[in-house]
């Protein structure tokens, strides 16, 4: 960490230093420039205390939260600035209900970075009582749509919580489906958008069912040109969204050795959409051929 913090403030200093000739020092010998300084200050470190507070923040901004906890050892101020910890928690936790409320006096980000993560600790454990933990601290209201911003901002739940405790939840679900927008993507891309938030089960059943049945509503809802034009209808999404899960693991698995070719996948896919042309059913196979799995 202190190697990284000497790298951003020796910039920010030289180029305060050096102003308009900054951009010709980076093609000169930065080194000789750093070697003359130290030796003429006789300083292996730069105090961040000593530069403008605006620098020393925008330096300590590039710290997670572990770094920031040790530099705030050495720069006990800095270091527990509540503005670099509440860019923290929204860079971490990007929607919570305590966000929008008035904050009473004293309030501390940095109080609230440290139950987040432990919410966050106790949900990957235990969904139920994970969720539990945020309504009881005030950071979460029992809302469908307060709960669903949660999750679809977040990136520190466990999939596989995450996964059973949507099941449970159905009015979350239908929430967090809402979120997303696949305007103007194509079908396979929206599929592995919309996967990367909401994860597939590891085996067909009644959830992918409903997953996949909420998706194609979406999609097409977000898509009413594509739909006229190539006259895709939910039930079709339905249909080529399985097509492209099953052609997605024909292709990827090591398992499979006679691999689905593109004119086989054409002709099942039109057997069971008969309305969606044989070029659109090309493009996806050719999508899948040089991405890759759509639920990876």
């Amino acid at each position: 960490m202190g190697q990284g913090l000497w790298r951003v403030a020796r910039n920010q200093q030289l180029q305060q230093e050096y102003g308009e000739h900054w951009d010709h020092c980076q093609g000169a010998d930065i080194y000789q420039l750093l070697r003359a300084r130290r030796g003429k200050e006789q300083q292996g470190f730069i105090d961040l205390e000593m530069l403008p507070p605006e620098l020393s923040i925008t330096i300590l901004s590039y710290l997670n939260a572990t770094d920031l906890c040790l530099a705030s050892c050495v720069w006990q101020d800095l270091g527990h600035d509540e503005y670099l910890w509440q860019g923290l928690c929204k860079s971490t936790w990007g929607h919570c209900s305590i966000y929008n409320r008035r904050l009473p006096y004293g309030f501390s980000y940095r109080r609230l970075y440290m139950m987040l993560d432990e919410g966050s600790l106790t949900f990957n454990a235990n969904h139920q009582e994970g969720i539990s933990y945020f309504m009881s601290k005030g950071i979460l209201v029992d809302h469908p749509k307060e709960l669903a911003k949660f999750i679809f901002c977040t990136r520190t739940l466990n999939w596989k919580m995450l996964r059973v405790y949507l099941d449970e939840r159905r009015d979350v679900l239908d929430e967090l489906v809402t979120l997303h927008n696949f305007s103007n993507q194509f079908l396979p891309n929206a599929l592995r958008d919309f996967f990367r938030h909401i994860h597939a089960p590891e085996e067909r059943g009644e959830y992918l069912e409903t997953l996949i049945t909420k998706f194609s509503h979406r999609f097409c809802a977000c898509n009413p040109v594509l739909v006229r034009d190539v006259g895709l209808s939910p039930d079709a999404v339905y249909v080529l969204c399985y097509s492209l899960i099953l052609l997605s693991i024909d292709l990827t698995s090591p398992h499979v050795k006679n691999k689905m070719s593109k004119r086989e996948f054409i002709r099942n896919t039109r057997h069971a959409a008969q309305n969606i042309s044989e070029d659109f059913v090309g493009h996806l196979y050719d999508n899948i051929y040089l991405i890759g799995h759509v639920a990876a």
